[in-house]
C-alpha cells in the first residue's frame, strides 16, 4: 500500500493552470522514488479525490493558485492547519477542486492524511489553448525543490536518475525547467 501521494493538479488546457501536471511529469522524468510513494497527474478531480488521499500518510499536492497579494510564478506553501482553515467556496460544477471539502470528508471518516502539504504557484494567465506562461514555468524548479525538501523531512528517500527520462508531455513542447532543483 502506498504511504504517500505526491499529486499534481490542473487543466493543461488553461495556461498556468496545467502547472501542477507539469511539476509532476518533470519529476517523474527526474527522479525515482521508493515503492511507498505514489506520483500522480491527478488533472482535475473533485470530491474522488477523497478515495485518493484517505488512509495516507502524507500527501503533498502541486496546484495553481491566484493570489492579488504575491507575483505570478511565486512559490507558497500551504500545511494541513492553514488549508482547513478555509471555508468551502461554493461549487460551480461537480468537477470543481474541491481539497477542503475532501480533508473534511477523509476526517469524518477516520482517514485522514497525517501530513498534508499544498504547493501553490502563483498563475499569471489561464485563457484556453495557452500554454503555460514562463514566469509560472520558472516556478516549477522551485517548487520540485519543496517537494524534495518535503520528502527528505519525513524519512522519505528519493534518488536523482542519471539519465532523465521524456516527461511525456503531449500538451507542451516546452519540457525544460530553468534551474536545476537541489535536493536540500
Amino acid at each position: 500500500m502506498k504511504k504517500t501521494l505526491i499529486g499534481g493538479i490542473g487543466n493543461v488546457l488553461l495556461g498556468d493552470d496545467g502547472i501542477g501536471p507539469y511539476v509532476i511529469h518533470m519529476l517523474e522524468s527526474r527522479y525515482a522514488f521508493e515503492e511507498d510513494v505514489e506520483v500522480a497527474d491527478l488533472g482535475t478531480p473533485a470530491l474522488d479525490l477523497t478515495h485518493r488521499i484517505a488512509g495516507l500518510h502524507s500527501v503533498i499536492l502541486v496546484d495553481c493558485i491566484a493570489s492579488s497579494d504575491h507575483e505570478p510564478g511565486t512559490v507558497l506553501l500551504y500545511d494541513k492547519e492553514e488549508i482547513m482553515r478555509q471555508v468551502p467556496s461554493q461549487r460551480l460544477d461537480p468537477h470543481s477542486p474541491a481539497l477542503v471539502e475532501c480533508l473534511m470528508t477523509a476526517d469524518m471518516l477516520g482517514a485522514m492524511p497525517e501530513r498534508v502539504l499544498l504547493v501553490g504557484i502563483v498563475g499569471a494567465t489561464f485563457e484556453p489553448g495557452e500554454t503555460i506562461s514562463p514566469v509560472v514555468r520558472e516556478a516549477a524548479g522551485a517548487a520540485i525543490s519543496e517537494l524534495l525538501h518535503c520528502l527528505k523531512q519525513q524519512g522519505t528517500n528519493v534518488k536523482e536518475k542519471m539519465i532523465p527520462s521524456d516527461p511525456a508531455m503531449w500538451w507542451s513542447t516546452e519540457f525544460a525547467i530553468s534551474s536545476s532543483p537541489a535536493q536540500g
